[in-house]
């Protein structure tokens, strides 16, 4: 049987990477792991660490094409953060501009959580522990 450890990367490509390298390590804060600019693909890839567990990579590319997110499309859904506590996260990111749908319960676990948007579109999501 296959053993998988635990997701080790996700990637996600951006149009603005700039904006985006913000978005995630200054509105998120998300840590800095390593920056490199490939020359050949003029493309930045910027690497980010959750909590010390896993990692995000981000990339830009010259024109990427655009993520259908809504109506909701094939592919990933959304990107989800566990939070201690979601008022307060809520509260720092809408400090920096960014809005957030209301907050839901889920209706199996009980647990609450909240979308927003990343400067793409792609739906993340934060879900209280």
């Amino acid at each position: 049987m296959l053993k998988l450890n635990r997701v080790h990367h996700i990637a996600i490509i951006c149009f603005d990477y700039q904006r985006s390298k913000h978005f995630y390590s200054e509105v998120l804060g998300l840590k800095i792991v390593r920056e490199v600019f490939r020359e050949e693909r003029n493309s930045y890839k910027l690497d980010l660490e959750v909590a010390g567990q896993y990692q995000i990579e981000l990339f830009s590319f010259p024109d990427p094409a655009a993520r259908p997110s809504r109506p909701e499309a094939t592919g990933l859904r959304h990107l989800a953060f566990e939070v201690d506590n979601i008022e307060e996260a809520i509260f720092h990111i809408q400090e920096c501009s960014v809005a957030v749908e209301p907050i839901r319960v889920d209706e199996f676990t009980g647990k609450r959580f909240t979308f927003f948007a990343d400067p793409d579109g792609l739906p993340i999501e934060f879900y209280e522990k």
